[in-house]
């Protein structure tokens, strides 16, 4: 069996300040830049028409472009080039009267009469939303979120005491305020991929931090005279090499979704692969440190539920049966 990282004895715990203080400056960051620019959000949301073209014999003027979207009704529309100089993407919203699904058609026969035939121009993908069903996925995607908080809270309680449960709750906070950061430095496109996406990195990021949680209840069964401190850090590097090894597999697998899955899924690819780096993250330098802080400043009182059933006791061993007595040999 492959063995890597056995038995380690990295002292994570000791650079939480520095690790602490670069998530912070990130997340602030990212949420300035979110209130600069707003959301990114996809059609889905927003309501209007996305199209993505492909110009097949020659790269086109932006200008010309623009001006063929605004000369079909459609002025204010969104143009971005992407992939190779020969592909764009057209975001329209909404106007007056007219059909989402009839605004795609006048602006490819906008584009047809302008560039040419399919020869020429070819609509690769064309979505349209209504503004009311805009409004109904957001609302759902807000109460999705909820509904994930909300079920990690139960499972918590369940699962562990109070210190061990407020300390995975907030590595699970900052996971999700270091992901809405990251959206928004990379103005990704909130769509319903990408809410699927952050509920996705919730459940990863939870799941690492207990199983580290796990081994700490293990760690503090054995009942050695040991501070939190260095059961911590030894719970962590014992669950070292199974960190390592998930977290490789899962991001080579998103790695080649980013690379090679297209620009539909790309968006989900870039959050899952920054949920593998954010989720490990916290998992030692938020959940670990946040439940040192919480147990200096509530200490178990003696008598207090431990964080773990206690052992069993031993029954003790039935004593031996006498043996008779051996009758002394005489001699004649």
């Amino acid at each position: 069996m492959l063995r890597i990282l056995h038995d380690t004895k990295i002292d994570f715990i000791k650079s939480w300040r520095i690790a602490v203080g670069i998530t912070a400056v990130f997340i602030v960051a990212g949420l300035a830049f979110l209130g600069i620019h707003g959301v990114n959000k996809s059609i889905e949301f927003t309501g209007g028409t996305f199209m993505q073209v492909q110009f097949r014999k020659a790269t086109p003027d932006v200008a010309q472009l623009r001006a063929t979207v605004d000369g079909a009704g459609y002025k204010g529309a969104e143009i971005q080039q992407f992939g190779s100089p020969r592909d764009y993407s057209i975001r329209a919203a909404g106007h007056g009267n007219v059909a989402v699904e009839d605004v795609a058609r006048n602006i490819e026969a906008a584009l047809h009469q302008k560039f040419g035939d399919t020869t020429f121009v070819k609509v690769e993908r064309a979505e349209s939303v209504g503004a009311r069903v805009g409004d109904e996925l957001s609302r759902n995607a807000i109460i999705a979120v909820l509904i994930s908080f909300i079920v990690t809270l139960i499972y918590l309680a369940v699962r562990f005491e109070w210190r061990f449960g407020v300390a995975a709750v907030l590595a699970t906070a900052h996971d999700m305020f270091s992901t809405l950061a990251f959206l928004a430095i990379m103005r990704l496109e909130v769509s319903l991929t990408v809410v699927a996406a952050l509920l996705t990195v919730i459940g990863y990021s939870l799941n690492d931090t207990i199983i580290i949680f796990d081994r700490v209840r293990e760690n503090l069964r054995k009942a050695r005279p040991e501070p939190l401190y260095d059961v911590l850090n030894r719970s962590i590097n014992e669950t070292l090499p199974r960190s390592v090894l998930t977290h490789a597999t899962v991001a080579a697998a998103t790695l080649s979704l980013l690379l090679f899955a297209g620009e539909v899924i790309r968006p989900f690819s870039w959050i899952m692969l920054f949920g593998i780096v954010t989720g490990t993250f916290s998992s030692i330098y938020v959940a670990g440190p946040i439940l040192l802080w919480i147990e200096h400043k509530w200490p178990r009182q003696r008598g207090e539920k431990s964080t773990s059933k206690p052992a069993a006791p031993v029954p003790p061993r039935p004593a031996a049966p006498a043996r008779p007595p051996v009758a002394a040999r005489t001699t004649r």
